[in-house]
């Protein structure tokens, strides 16, 4: 598609109707955490957008943060690949192989020097360049080069936000997170193993319709989604509060849908959307599955003990269940605030947005 055409252009070419469009933009609206009121702003915006290219990294991972994208459904792989944004570079998506694929990204990056959006899924092996490398090149030579120009970096799951698996002790491979290497430029975490697919296609339609990036936490996060814990959020928080606890995965309390801490719940110290955007299309989250969340969106979660073991030992007493989850949260304020001073000397900075005019 021109560089010149608008999206909605593009869209109204495809058959979209102007009533597509709006309940699209009211869709996007409540994903972003934006009151309805909103709604014309987002359409007006997204009605002179530009599609903004993108170049997709993969490194040291497995494939699933590829895999939660493309079963994204608001809105969907198809819409987000050739309607909102230009796609110019995925090696497991394209079509293109070898020197044609490395062409593509050499040429898009070129063309759209200063514009282009880096996504990048996968921790970055400093150990030995052979560890993993793309077209003979090593990892961190590929992001180091394909991070210079580009207006700002979404790391993708766990693996690229803080180094996921392979940072895991011993860290075979000497694995680090993008922050660790780039230190000029806007970046956003999008942590889980996987991240939740809308959480990654909201930020890209947030950046597309207000041309910077969303409002971030301590560690880089989209607030929007990452603003809250699990469990404050979670419908079996009723039962914590009453210390009604499942002590196995198929006791009475089990059956009746009682709080998983026991069994090794993260929600208290987890900060994620699951349990209320939730996965297969807002069908269901671990927890509802009768799984204990095991903290996936936070860092060295590898590390953090079992996922089967209690962050604590609860008591039945419901106030002494309410002064352990105050206590509880105070030391997750003191972990998070800890961890936030490491990111924000790993450059950061969530005052650094990208404009419109920056995109020009």
């Amino acid at each position: 598609m021109p560089n010149h055409t608008s999206l909605i252009d593009q869209l109204y070419r495809q058959g979209v109707s102007r009533r597509s469009f709006i309940k699209f933009c009211s869709l996007t609206a409540s994903l972003l955490a934006l009151p309805p009121t909103m709604v014309p702003a987002i359409a007006k915006a997204l009605e002179k957008a530009r599609r903004p290219s993108v170049i997709w990294l993969s490194f040291q991972e497995c494939t699933g943060c590829t895999e939660s994208i493309t079963r994204s459904h608001a809105p969907t792989i198809e819409s987000l690949i050739f309607d909102f944004i230009s796609l110019d570079y995925h090696h497991t998506l394209q079509a293109a192989s070898g020197h044609a694929a490395e062409s593509a990204r050499e040429q898009a990056m070129k063309d759209n020097a200063g514009k282009y959006l880096l996504v990048v899924d996968g921790s970055i092996p400093l150990g030995n360049p052979g560890f993993s490398t793309i077209a003979g090149i090593s990892n961190e030579e590929m992001l180091v080069e394909s991070a210079k120009n580009c207006a700002a970096i979404i790391a993708v799951g766990t693996c690229s936000a803080y180094g996921g698996l392979p940072h895991a002790k011993p860290n075979p491979t000497k694995a680090v997170s993008v922050a660790d290497l780039i230190k000029d430029k806007p970046i956003i975490n999008i942590p889980g193993c996987p991240p939740i697919p809308v959480v990654i296609t909201s930020v890209l339609a947030h950046y597309l319709t207000f041309g910077t990036i969303p409002e971030l936490d301590e560690l880089a996060r989209p607030k929007m989604f990452y603003g809250n814990s699990i469990h404050d959020r979670c419908y079996r928080r009723t039962f914590y509060d009453q210390g009604l606890f499942a002590n196995s995965f198929d006791d009475e309390g089990a059956k009746k849908g009682w709080c998983l801490y026991k069994l090794g719940c993260k929600g208290p110290t987890t900060y994620n959307a699951c349990a209320t955007t939730k996965w297969n299309e807002g069908t269901s989250f671990p927890i509802e599955s009768g799984s204990p969340c095991i903290g996936c969106s936070q860092p060295n979660f590898w590390d953090g003990g079992g996922f089967y073991d209690a962050l604590s030992q609860p008591t039945e007493n419901m106030s002494n269940v309410a002064l352990g989850a105050v206590a509880a949260g105070a030391v997750a304020g003191i972990a998070v605030s800890t961890i936030s001073k490491n990111a924000k000397a790993k450059a950061i900075n969530n005052h650094h947005t990208v404009t419109v005019d920056d995109m020009e």
